[in-house]
């Protein structure tokens, strides 16, 4: 609570904080009432406290350096592989965004409000309908939900200057409305890798040897490759009686490891699947084992189901190609319960998991077919993968796998002497000809103070030049992790420090 006193004079009011603010304000006249009203509301503003969205985050040095290394290590081997970058804008149109993720994803879309007074243009019965029905007249944009239906655009508007197969990577955040929670925001990055273009197998193994070489990069050991297909999917709603119906099949049992089998079986109840076909849904996925025992399961369960069993076609021969590679099938598994919610998805689904920390698919993605078709370019098939930096972050802090050298904000720090400066700076600029991050610090300290400033900057070596070292040519040199002290020449310590 703030006591507030007033001082009038003839040309201003003047306002008076308990705790010693003053604020004058030039007003020429003003009732008591309004002015303590105002002044309350003032002062209110001056010190609300600065928030960001909820499901976003700020990333201070240390973890900027940390998303830079695994954003560098996934570029690294996307480029590996012959994919080239893109970049598409933030926002998209809301007729390229809306109907390409299924129901429960278009919910998540966030819309950007029209410029100007965008309410005018809105009928009434818009007004009364409701948020859904109003969108439609006050926003024509949205935040991109993630980066492939931008690619499909970007693929049918490009046509003609681009050569099919194209082999895109694409590095940039992306926004849902979702509720946040560990390991789920609704700001994130995606650095996906697709080619357009060709409906060979042989992209879908290639596929799988991008994603082991990334975990493997990373440090990750314990991962997990799931992978499906869309027609598998289908000959179950087949299978169980409920053909056509693949859509609310995908979307509810994509929710199996959050919320269980019971929850799963109840919301396709509440969607109509019968009691025998939802009894029968639940034997064939408790089909388990090996590779072959779960295809051979599943088979025999979907043998009257063309689109079935060429969906287990395909996973065979995906395995068989694996097979001819060393280790190729080595943390690769067919989970035919795996749907990838997306409803732009047409064969091949994958999700990778970390099996030794708690927290979500790091990565997905497949086939989709038909997906620039919705944009004027039939008979344009279409596989790719996403992966998710923030969560991959997550696994690799929780692991506790980034590299202690990430951190280095620069290699060497030379301590700054006033009486000394003109000699060094030469030295500061040889160093960063070398190649080596170096900096000076710009005060004459105390060498506590410098050496305070190394540590916490996660700097490794300290460089002192004192009147001692410039008269004997020989530098100190301080390993700020041992505290070991050497001398050394300016030729030993870029040898040194390229070690």
């Amino acid at each position: 609570m703030y006591c507030i006193t007033f001082k009038k004079s003839s040309n201003h009011e003047e306002i008076v904080i308990a705790k010693g603010i003053k604020c004058i304000l030039y007003i020429p006249s003003i009732i008591d009432s309004e002015f303590c009203s105002f002044a309350l509301s003032y002062y209110a503003m001056s010190k609300q406290k600065p928030t960001i969205p909820k499901g976003t985050r700020d990333f201070p040095p240390e973890m900027m350096v940390k998303r830079n290394f695994i954003l560098d290590t996934i570029r690294q081997v996307f480029q590996k592989f012959g994919f080239q970058p893109i970049e598409t804008p933030s926002m998209e149109k809301l007729s390229v965004l809306t109907g390409k993720y299924g129901d429960e994803g278009e919910q998540l879309l966030f819309k950007v409000l029209n410029n100007g007074d965008f309410l005018s243009k809105a009928p009434q019965s818009a007004l009364d309908g409701g948020a859904k029905k109003l969108s439609a007249y006050i926003a024509e944009k949205g935040l991109r939900y993630d980066l492939t239906v931008p690619l499909a655009r970007f693929v049918v508007m490009n046509q003609n200057d681009i050569a099919l197969p194209f082999r895109r990577y694409q590095m940039q955040p992306v926004w849902r409305a979702d509720r946040p929670q560990k390991g789920r925001y609704r700001e994130f990055f995606q650095c996906d890798a697709d080619v357009v273009g060709t409906d060979s197998l042989l992209v879908e193994m290639e596929i799988i040897l991008l994603l082991k070489e990334v975990l493997n990069r990373l440090g990750i050991v314990e991962f997990e490759i799931k992978i499906n297909h869309r027609k598998v999917l289908e000959g179950i709603c087949e299978a169980i009686g409920k053909a056509g119906e693949m859509n609310a099949l995908a979307t509810a049992i994509d929710k199996l490891d959050k919320i269980g089998t019971n929850q799963v079986m109840e919301e396709l109840a509440n969607k109509g699947f019968e009691p025998q076909s939802l009894e029968k849904l639940q034997t064939i996925l408790e089909i388990s084992g090996s590779n072959d025992e779960v295809v051979t399961g599943v088979s025999k369960e979907l043998n009257k189901s063309a689109a079935g069993l060429q969906g287990i076609a395909d996973i065979k021969e995906i395995l068989t190609l694996l097979d001819e590679i060393e280790n190729g099938t080595d943390k690769v598994s067919f989970d035919h319960s795996l749907a990838r919610g997306l409803s732009y998805y047409t064969g091949t689904v994958f999700e990778v998991k970390v099996t030794n920390v708690d927290i979500g698919s790091i990565s997905g993605g497949g086939r989709y077919d038909d997906l620039t078709t919705m944009f004027g370019m039939p008979n344009t098939p279409a596989v790719g993968i996403s992966l998710g930096v923030d969560r991959i972050y997550d696994v690799l802090t929780e692991l506790n796998l980034f590299p202690s050298s990430v951190l280095e904000a620069s290699r060497l720090l030379i301590v700054n002497f006033e009486d000394s400066l003109r000699h060094v700076l030469p030295i500061l600029v040889r160093i960063r000809e070398a190649g080596i991050s170096c900096e000076l610090y710009p005060d004459s300290a105390k060498l506590k103070k410098q050496f305070s400033y190394a540590n916490k900057k996660n700097i490794p070596f300290v460089l002192i030049v004192g009147e001692e070292e410039i008269n004997s040519g020989s530098y100190t040199l301080k390993d700020m992790h041992t505290g070991d002290q050497r001398n050394v020449t300016l030729e030993q310590l870029i040898s040194a420090l390229n070690q």
